[in-house]
C-alpha cells in the first residue's frame, strides 16, 4: 500500500523568492483552538491551490509546479504567491474562487482575512480595466481642478419618476455635477426605469442649457445580465454618460460583461458597493473593501462614490 501523503507544510517555505509573474495575497488569520500556526498557514495555502480535505496516496509531479507557497509570516499575517498556470485568463469568478473560495470555511481557522492581493502584469493584461476612468471623465466633464460632485434624492426609493426627475433637476440647478439612483432603486411601478430615464434627460437637457455645464447621472441599471444590457443602451441613446451597477450583488461576471457593453458605447461604470459589508466588516474575517475595489476596477469600473 502507498505511503500516506500529508502535505500541508509543503506549503510553506520561508526561503521562496516569488516569481515575477506570480499572484501574492496578504492574508490574516488565526487558527482554531488546538490548531498550529504552521497547520493553518499550510492549509490556507493548500485549499486555495492544489490541496485538499481528504488524505492522499499519490499526487501528480504536475501538483509540486502548481502549489502555493506561504513564503512570509509577520505574527498572525501571512504573505502567500500563487504560480500562474493556476489561473484562467480574463476569468475573475475563478480568482475569487481560489484565493477568496473555500478557505473561509475551514474549521482549522478560527479567522481569516484577505487583506490584498499584487496581480502580476502577465494577469492584469487580459482584463481591459476602466472604460474611461478619472482622467477620462474629467475631460468629459471639462473639470480639472475641483472633485466630481453628485448627490442623491433622499428617502432612497418611494419618490415616483416625475417626482424624481424634478428633484434631479433641482440637484443640478444647484450645481452638482451628478445626480445617483440609490441602490435598490432599479425598476419599480411606482418608478419604472425607462420612463424615469426619458423624464431625466429631459430635465438634464434643461439643466445644461441654464447653466452652461455638463449634467449626467448614476441611473441603477442593476438586473438579471440581458435586462442590463438593454437599460445600458436605452442610457446611451438618451444621452447618459454612465450607467450604475450593484457591483457587489451583481457579481464580478455581469461588472465584466457590461463593462464590455458600455465600452463599446463610450460609458463609463458607477460602481455601488451594496453588500460589500456582509464581507468587509468584521476586521478579523473576510474581505477587505480594497480588496474588493481592486478586483471591481480589474473588471471594468470606473469610479466609485467615496
Amino acid at each position: 500500500m502507498s505511503k500516506k501523503v500529508e502535505w500541508y507544510h509543503d506549503f510553506i517555505d520561508l526561503k521562496y523568492k516569488p516569481k515575477r509573474n506570480d499572484l501574492k495575497v496578504l492574508f490574516y488569520f488565526q487558527p482554531a483552538k488546538g490548531i498550529t500556526k504552521e497547520d493553518a498557514i499550510g492549509r490556507i495555502a493548500s485549499e486555495s491551490s492544489t490541496g485538499t480535505w481528504t488524505t492522499l496516496f499519490k499526487i501528480p509531479a504536475r501538483m509540486k509546479k502548481l502549489m502555493a507557497t506561504a513564503y512570509k509570516i509577520e505574527g498572525n499575517f501571512v504573505h502567500v504567491a500563487y504560480p500562474f498556470d493556476l489561473w484562467e485568463k480574463k476569468n475573475e469568478p475563478q480568482l475569487l474562487s481560489g484565493i477568496a473560495g473555500n478557505i473561509f470555511g475551514m474549521k482549522a481557522l478560527e479567522n481569516l482575512r484577505l487583506i490584498d492581493v499584487s496581480l502580476p502584469h502577465d494577469y492584469i493584461k487580459y482584463f481591459p480595466g476602466p472604460n474611461l476612468g478619472i482622467s477620462g471623465l474629467r475631460k468629459y466633464f471639462k473639470i480639472h481642478d475641483r472633485p466630481l460632485t453628485g448627490a442623491v434624492p433622499k428617502p432612497k426609493i418611494g419618490f415616483s419618476a416625475e417626482e424624481h426627475s424634478r428633484i434631479a433637476f433641482e440637484t443640478w440647478l444647484g450645481g452638482f455635477d451628478c445626480v445617483k439612483d440609490d441602490e435598490n432603486l432599479t425598476s419599480t411601478k411606482f418608478n419604472e426605469f425607462y420612463h424615469r430615464v426619458n423624464l431625466m434627460s429631459k430635465m438634464r437637457d434643461k439643466a445644461e442649457k441654464e447653466t452652461g455645464e455638463i449634467k449626467d447621472a448614476f441611473i441603477n441599471i442593476t438586473g438579471e445580465v440581458e435586462e442590463m444590457k438593454r437599460r445600458a443602451k436605452f442610457l446611451h441613446e438618451h444621452g447618459f454618460k454612465y450607467a450604475m451597477i450593484d457591483v457587489v450583488t451583481c457579481g464580478v461576471s455581469a461588472v465584466q460583461t457590461l463593462r464590455e457593453t458600455l465600452g463599446d458605447m463610450g460609458m463609463a461604470i458607477h460602481a455601488h458597493r451594496a453588500m460589500h459589508a456582509a464581507f468587509d466588516r468584521n476586521e478579523k474575517h473576510g474581505i477587505t473593501m480594497e480588496f474588493l475595489a481592486k478586483i471591481m476596477k480589474l473588471a471594468g469600473v470606473d469610479q466609485i462614490h467615496s
